[in-house]
């Protein structure tokens, strides 16, 4: 595999805009993200030189990595969200120990099954696990129950069922019995 992953920088921000936006338009989309691209191409570009800038920042609590080709092409991403227990909740249940969360997962079609998620997944536990303040005891994430091909990823890269689960969040998501399912992997 001739890909590099690498964190964002604060200038990339044009690129990581155009990801997320690509990711948005996948036929997987609705049940990947709790986003549309409606209201992401809406944003100024503000909000995403503010995005990237936090996501590259040394110290911070959130990192994105990007899946790099010999291009410069970014073909994938993952991000991880540092969640401690005084924190205020961003998504699911608050945290009960202090935790990566990855958020935001996308390969582009082409490179599937090339071993680009892996090697994403890899760099996002492996720097959640190198963190020694917050010392991280787990990292989690949420999946849709209508997302089987990912489910079978994260099971596949060793994320477990935790057994808890949060309705959809969004409108009308009382009326709704659609499901985000939590899975983690323990420090160990």
């Amino acid at each position: 595999m001739d890909y590099a992953m690498r964190s964002v920088r604060a200038e990339e921000w044009p690129l990581a805009r155009q990801l997320r936006l690509d990711a948005l338009q996948d036929p997987a989309a609705p049940v990947a993200f709790l986003d549309s691209y409606e209201a992401a191409v809406a944003r100024p570009d503000a909000f995403w030189q503010d995005r990237t800038a936090a996501a590259a920042e040394e110290g911070g609590d959130v990192r994105q990595f990007v899946a790099e080709s010999p291009e410069g092409e970014w073909v994938g991403t993952v991000t991880v969200l540092i969640e401690r227990p005084e924190d205020d909740v961003r998504f699911g249940l608050p945290a009960e120990v202090n935790q990566g969360h990855l958020v935001g997962v996308f390969v582009r079609p082409e490179v599937r099954g090339a071993g680009v998620t892996d090697a994403l997944f890899r760099v996002a536990v492996d720097w959640a696990w190198s963190l020694s303040a917050p010392r991280l005891e787990r990292v989690r994430l949420y999946v849709h129950e209508n997302n089987p091909r990912a489910a079978a990823f994260y099971r596949r890269f060793g994320f477990v069922p935790s057994g808890q689960r949060m309705p959809v969040p969004g409108p009308g998501a009382g009326e709704r019995r659609d499901w985000e399912l939590e899975y983690v992997i323990e420090r160990g």
